[in-house]
């Protein structure tokens, strides 16, 4: 069984080291010996990591097989907005907590975790939207298993730097490692095999997926540093008519999003084991591209009131992915979600989001579509 991995609240990694020695005069004596290291964090503002706990089955070879990682996303989360935030927000993820348990756990943070006061909105304002939940809440996210918050997207800097600072800080004093930011790519390590998640936005404070070029190189420098390359992209047009992938680039209030067809095929020809995406607030297709998985929308995960829960809107999804530690995809599994009024998920019996999901694959990818069958699994086209 393959364990969660568990870091410091100073956000340090823990690497754990086994070896075997073995041996052999007419009959086999073999020592185990373990050792844990503590490693404490660099600093590095432009790099992550973390480690996971699991071992590989012990072997009197010298090859050892290294096991398959799986991993679980969500899209767009928020808690609230100070000071409009849930009564239980320490339970709020408990509806779906089962749902989501990963070696690897992974979803798009919706702004910021901060004390600050002043946003990026006028006074005036009255169509600016700035969220903010306590720094205290990264231990409600951890305690519910995220691993991995995704920081590119357009609400990472909703209160200025005094919010961001004081996010990231956050988010290392609860052990999650931080992704999306200028240059920053996470790493986490489940067993032997490293993971780097490499997460864009259509912006310049974050990493642009505007900008392909240096995209590119950055994909290929978390192929360096890791065997596994995630890449999150929070891109595309927003609401309900924002639902097909239209392999252009979309816009909204103005803002170019980038054309999320492109980019993901981009960043699978650069590099990437697996696309996975949020941003449009709605369930997008899936489809599979040289053999690998893309996800274009997971929707809007657990939210309080901060965006409509209506309609196709309320349609939700917890994706599950296993990949060869090559990176080939295995096996995947989509659960569907259904949101209350005050954006709270829970388990949709009927499985309305798969269903959704399926007709706008076999729209918008054809024969190139990747459906889920009515137990959940995703299957590559035949």
């Amino acid at each position: 069984m393959v364990a969660r991995h568990a870091r410091s609240d100073a956000g340090s990694a823990h690497r754990r080291v086994r070896w075997f020695m073995v041996a052999s005069m007419g009959a086999v004596l073999a020592v185990v010996v373990s050792l844990t290291l503590t490693l404490r964090g660099s600093g590095d503002t432009t790099s992550t990591t973390a480690t996971t706990t699991s071992t590989p089955t012990p072997s009197t070879t010298t090859t050892v097989a290294v096991a398959n990682v799986t991993l679980s996303a969500v899209g767009d989360t928020e808690l609230g907005d100070t000071p409009k935030l849930p009564a239980n927000a320490s339970t709020y993820f408990a509806p779906v907590r089962a749902a989501l348990a990963a070696p690897i756990e992974f979803a798009n943070l919706e702004g910021t975790m901060t004390n600050a006061t002043a946003s990026k909105c006028g006074a005036s304002s009255s169509d600016c939207y700035a969220f903010r939940v306590p720094p205290a809440y990264a231990h409600i996210y951890r305690a519910a298993g995220f691993d991995v918050l995704n920081s590119a997207n357009n609400h990472s800097h909703d209160f200025g730097t005094q919010g961001l600072v004081e996010t990231s800080a956050a988010l290392r004093a609860a052990g999650i490692v931080q992704a999306g930011l200028p240059g920053q790519i996470g790493v986490v390590r489940e067993g032997t095999t490293k993971v780097a998640f490499v997460d864009f936005a259509p912006y310049a404070n974050t990493n642009n997926l505007l900008d392909f070029t240096t995209a590119a190189h950055l994909i290929k420098r978390a192929r360096s540093e890791a065997k596994l390359v995630v890449v999150y992209m929070h891109a595309g047009a927003e609401g309900s008519g924002a639902d097909h992938v239209t392999r252009a680039s979309e816009y909204y209030v103005g803002e170019n999003r980038g054309n999320p067809y492109a980019f993901a095929h981009a960043a699978i020809v650069d590099g990437a084991d697996l696309v996975i995406a949020s941003g449009p607030h709605v369930l997008r297709g899936m489809q599979f591209f040289r053999g690998h998985l893309i996800a274009y929308s997971l929707g809007d995960f657990d939210n309080y009131y901060d965006f409509s829960s209506s309609g196709t809107l309320a349609m939700s999804a917890i994706l599950h992915v296993t990949l060869t530690p090559t990176g080939k995809y295995v096996t995947g599994r989509f659960t569907s979600l259904l949101l209350s009024t005050a954006g709270q998920a829970t388990i949709d019996p009927r499985h309305a989001a798969a269903s959704f999901v399926n007709g706008l694959s076999r729209q918008d990818f054809a024969a190139t579509a990747a459906l889920v069958s009515p137990n959940g699994i995703i299957a590559p086209p035949r």
